[in-house]
């Protein structure tokens, strides 16, 4: 009985690797897109994120995962949203060509003036 519960366990946490593993891949194919966007190289992502090349490649390779430290410095010196790199998933932007063209033609004027007023909200001072 006792080896049945120990093989349960073992199963479970081959699972959880699998996930993690897996995780590891999608953040180290997403961290490698933001670097070749940004026109770093691998040596120069790894001095950004105070760790060695080697270890940055492994990272990209989903071999190892991210701490939570370095997860803070890629979003604060790359200026790189955390929620795209853990999910995959961009927040949505919104476009005011499309906000636009959704607007009856009875109600653009308005939304017109709406836009006006909260582009000078956004230039003035607190």
């Amino acid at each position: 009985m006792e080896s049945k519960a120990n093989t349960h366990k073992g199963e479970s946490r081959k699972c959880r690797r699998n996930v993690q593993n897996d995780l590891y891949v999608e953040i180290g194919k997403r961290l490698r897109i933001s670097r070749i966007e940004l026109n770093y190289t691998q040596e120069q992502m790894a001095e950004i994120l105070e760790m060695s090349s080697a270890y940055y490649g492994k990272v990209e390779r989903g071999l190892h995962g991210l701490s939570l430290e370095k997860l803070v410095i890629v979003n604060k010196k790359l200026d790189m949203d955390i929620n795209y790199l853990l999910t995959g998933t961009k927040r949505g932007e919104i476009s005011l060509g499309e906000i636009m063209e959704q607007c009856p033609k009875s109600k653009r004027s308005d939304m017109e003036i709406l836009i006006k007023c909260a582009m000078n909200l956004a230039k003035s001072p607190e």
